[in-house]
C-alpha cells in the first residue's frame, strides 16, 4: 500500500465515524428540507476544500526548511507573509461584505495560485540538484518574502470568504457544528501541507511543493464558479432568519466606517480578537517548530510523530473541532466562550508539561494534544463566533478583524521564536529548547484569561426596522 494511502486511511475512517455520529444526533431545533441540506452541502463542500488547499499553499513553505533555506531565513520570510495577512483584513473584510464570499474565494484561489507558481519558478531557478546552494540562499530571502507576502494577501480572503458564504446558510444554533466542519477543513489543510508536501519533496524537487497546490487551486477555482452561491435565494431557496446579530436588521446598509467602528467597539468581538491573537501565536509555535526540533535533536528518523506529523495533526484537529462544536451547541447553548476557555486551560497545562517532556519521546504527543486544543479554539472563534457577532450582513468585517489578529499573533510568533530558539550545535541538546515552551506559556495564560471574559457572551438581535 502506498505511503500516502496509509496516511490518508485513518483520516477517512475518522471522518466516516464523525459523519455517522452527527447524523444520529438529535436535531438542534432548526429544520430544513432534505433538498436544502443537499444543496447546502454542495455549497460549502467545494468552498471548504478550496480553503483546505489554501492551507496547503500556505504551510508548504515549512517543507522547504533545509533544502531551500534555514530556520532563521524561514522565520524571516514567514514573518513578512503573516504580517501582510494580519493587516489585509482592513481591505479584505469589508470587501467580502460588499462583493460577496463567492467572488472573494475566487480571488483567494486565483491569487494564491499565481503566487505559488511564482515561488516555484524562483526556487526551480535557484536549485542545484535537490537543494539550493548555501551561498545563494541569502539572496533568495527578499524575493521569497515578497512573493510569500503576496500569497498571504490573497490567502487572507480565504477565511473571510468561507465564513461569509456560510453565514447565510447556517442558523446560529447550527453553527457549532459548522465550527467543527471549519476545524476539519483546517486540519485537512495541515495534512495536505505537511504530509503531501513531504511526499512531493521526496519524489521530486522542492519547486513542485509549490507547483502542485497551485494546480489543485486551479481545479477548485472552477468548481467554486459552478457550485457556490452566496445565499440560499441565489440557489433557488428561501433565505431565513439566522438568529444572529443580523436578525431583524432590514434597514439600509451602514457606511463602511460606521460598520468598522461598531465592530471595533463591540467588547465581545475585540476580546475574541485578542484571544485569537494568542491562538495564532500558539498554533504556529507548535505547527512550525516541532519538525525542526525533532530534526535538530536527532530523533527525526525514529520519531513516529515526526514521520506522521500531518496525519496526526489532522486527526487531532478534526477531533478538537468537532468536539468543541458539539459541546458548544449542545452543552453551552451555542455559547463559544466556555469551550474556548476549557481548551485554553488544556493549552496552558500542555505548555507547562513541555518543560519536563522535552528530553523524552512524549514531547511529540504533548504537542499533538495542544494542536487539538488550539484548532478547536480557532474553529469556535474565527469560524463561528465571527458569524454570530458580526451577523450575515457584517460578518466580513468581523471575521476580518478576528482572523487578522490571528495572523498578527503569528507574525509576533515568527519574530520571537526565530530569535529565541537554539541554533547550530546548541540545538542538538533538547534541554536547550526550554525557550520554546517558555515563549508559549505567557500567550496561553493570557488567552485563558481573555476567553474566560466572554464565557456568557451572546449576540444581540436588532430591532426590526419598519
Amino acid at each position: 500500500m502506498p505511503g500516502w494511502v496509509r496516511e490518508l486511511l485513518p483520516i477517512l475512517i475518522l471522518l466516516a465515524v464523525i459523519a455517522a455520529v452527527i447524523a444520529r444526533l438529535p436535531r438542534t431545533g432548526v429544520e430544513h428540507s432534505p433538498a436544502f441540506r443537499r444543496r447546502r452541502f454542495f455549497n460549502w463542500f467545494p468552498v471548504g476544500l478550496t480553503y483546505a488547499f489554501l492551507y496547503m499553499a500556505r504551510y508548504n513553505l515549512n517543507a522547504c526548511i533545509g533544502p531551500v533555506f534555514d530556520k532563521s531565513q524561514f522565520a524571516s520570510i514567514y514573518f513578512w507573509g503573516t504580517l501582510t495577512y494580519g493587516f489585509s483584513f482592513v481591505i479584505n473584510g469589508p470587501l467580502a461584505d460588499k462583493i460577496g464570499g463567492k467572488r472573494t474565494i475566487l480571488l483567494a484561489a486565483g491569487g494564491s495560485l499565481a503566487a505559488n507558481a511564482g515561488i516555484g519558478l524562483v526556487v526551480l531557478g535557484a536549485l542545484n540538484g535537490k537543494t539550493v546552494p548555501a551561498d545563494a540562499r541569502a539572496g533568495l530571502v527578499p524575493i521569497l518574502s515578497f512573493l510569500y507576502a503576496l500569497n498571504m494577501y490573497f490567502q487572507s480572503f480565504g477565511a473571510v470568504s468561507i465564513v461569509k458564504v456560510n453565514s447565510a446558510w447556517f442558523h446560529l444554533r447550527e453553527r457549532g457544528t459548522f465550527g467543527g466542519i471549519f476545524g476539519i477543513l483546517i486540519s485537512l489543510g495541515l495534512y495536505f501541507a505537511y504530509d503531501w508536501s513531504s511526499f512531493i519533496l521526496k519524489a521530486t524537487s522542492p519547486a513542485w511543493v509549490f507547483f502542485v497546490p497551485a494546480a489543485i487551486l486551479g481545479l477548485f477555482l472552477l468548481l467554486d464558479v459552478v457550485f457556490v452561491r452566496d445565499t440560499p435565494k441565489l440557489a433557488g431557496y428561501d433565505d431565513f432568519d439566522l438568529g444572529d446579530a443580523s436578525s431583524g436588521d432590514t434597514g439600509e446598509r451602514l457606511p463602511l466606517w460606521e460598520v468598522a467602528k461598531r465592530m471595533a467597539t463591540t467588547p465581545a468581538i475585540m476580546t475574541i480578537a485578542l484571544v485569537e491573537f494568542c491562538s495564532g501565536y500558539l498554533r504556529n509555535s507548535i505547527l512550525q517548530f516541532y519538525k525542526p526540533f525533532a530534526k535538530d535533536t536527532g530523533r527525526a528518523a525514529t520519531d513516529f510523530v515526526f514521520n506522521h506529523w500531518g496525519m496526526l495533526n489532522c486527526v487531532a484537529g478534526i477531533c478538537g473541532g468537532v468536539i468543541a462544536g458539539l459541546i458548544s451547541d449542545r452543552v453551552f447553548g451555542s455559547r463559544r466562550g466556555p469551550v474556548a476557555a476549557v481548551l485554553y486551560g488544556l493549552m496552558t497545562v500542555g505548555a507547562v508539561a513541555m518543560f519536563g517532556l522535552l528530553p523524552t519521546g512524549a514531547i511529540g504527543w504533548a504537542v499533538v494534544v495542544m494542536s487539538l486544543a488550539i484548532i478547536g479554539v480557532h474553529g469556535m472563534l474565527s469560524g463561528t463566533a465571527s458569524m454570530d457577532f458580526g451577523g450575515k450582513r457584517n460578518v466580513g468585517v468581523a471575521v476580518g478583524i478576528i482572523d487578522g489578529f490571528v495572523y498578527l499573533g503569528t507574525a509576533l510568533e515568527a519574530l520571537v521564536l526565530g530569535r529565541v530558539l537554539p541554533k547550530g550545535d546548541a540545538a542538538r541538546d533538547p534541554s536547550n529548547w526550554w525557550t520554546w515552551p517558555a515563549a508559549m506559556l505567557p500567550a496561553a495564560l493570557i488567552g485563558l484569561a481573555l476567553a474566560s471574559r466572554v464565557w456568557n457572551a451572546r449576540p444581540q438581535a436588532k430591532e426590526k426596522t419598519a
